[in-house]
């Protein structure tokens, strides 16, 4: 079968392609469509596309990037129509010492191992906790849920309880909510406090209200502080609750529509 290329009477501006003259109409790449409609991940469609196995309105398109028009339907996998994927949202207590990951080149055991045999449909994570990391950690299929979820600026906050090697002081307290800076990016817990002391460690709790990568670790060893654990127990309103290690619930109507924050009222 030969590879369909874009009509050369299209051209691309911004996100919108314009035909000939007429209205723009909202288009995605191919690859990207179908990852919005919950058929994969996007890296899987590129795979899929790049395999042959992916045609549309029955010709076999290997460019991942092909412009396919919003509510397009003529795309077919394997041969197969593409069949209307129900949304999916899930919360886990991801145990300690797996991935936020599809596959592990080195074999190693990732999070999807706790939903084996539970035949759920392709699901994402939303955001990630790193292998020392545990608790509440949330999946859909729902690519647009999933970026309002994680978004920087608008997403419900995050609270962790923190195991650390040592007592903190009301001056450590008020440093971490202060923030410092690392290398290129600055710090800071939205809320910190002491949860319980013992004789050598204590556990905080701490809310973040950005996502950067390993930030409470990060944020602790500016002050020589070790993380001995490090437990997320909510999303916004969501808690981790009594969800046991390794167990998933699906998500309620509320819950779901609660966690995604409200579209700003215009002018």
């Amino acid at each position: 079968m030969r590879t369909r290329r874009p009509d050369p009477a299209h051209r691309t501006v911004g996100r919108r392609v314009a035909v000939s003259g007429k209205a723009a109409t909202p288009r995605h790449g191919l690859a990207r469509t179908l990852s919005k409609q919950g058929v994969c991940s996007r890296s899987e469609a590129e795979r899929w596309v790049r395999a042959g196995r992916v045609s549309v309105d029955g010709v076999v398109v290997r460019d991942p990037e092909f412009p396919i028009r919003h509510g397009h339907a003529g795309i077919r996998v394997d041969g197969q129509a593409i069949a209307v994927v129900e949304r999916v949202y899930v919360a886990l207590n991801k145990p300690r010492g797996l991935l936020t990951t599809t596959t592990d080149e080195q074999g190693r055991d990732t999070v999807y191992r706790c939903f084996d045999g539970a035949g759920l449909p392709w699901l994402a994570p939303v955001g990630r906790l790193d292998k020392a990391s545990e608790g509440l950690l949330l999946f859909s299929n729902d690519p647009a849920w999933a970026a309002a979820i994680t978004d920087p600026d608008s997403g419900p906050d995050k609270t962790y309880h923190v195991q650390i090697d040592r007592l903190p002081n009301e001056a450590l307290l008020h440093s971490l909510r202060a923030g410092v800076k690392d290398g290129v990016e600055f710090l800071r817990a939205k809320q910190v406090e002491c949860l319980r002391a013992g004789e050598k460690n204590a556990w905080l709790s701490i809310t973040l209200d950005e996502g950067r990568n390993r930030q409470i670790r990060r944020l602790l060893a500016a002050f020589d502080i070790a993380v001995l654990r490090l437990v997320r127990v909510a999303i916004g309103a969501l808690p981790l609750g009594e969800l046991g290690k390794g167990q998933w619930r699906l998500l309620t109507a509320d819950e779901v529509s609660g966690l995604k924050p409200l579209a700003p009222i215009s002018p």
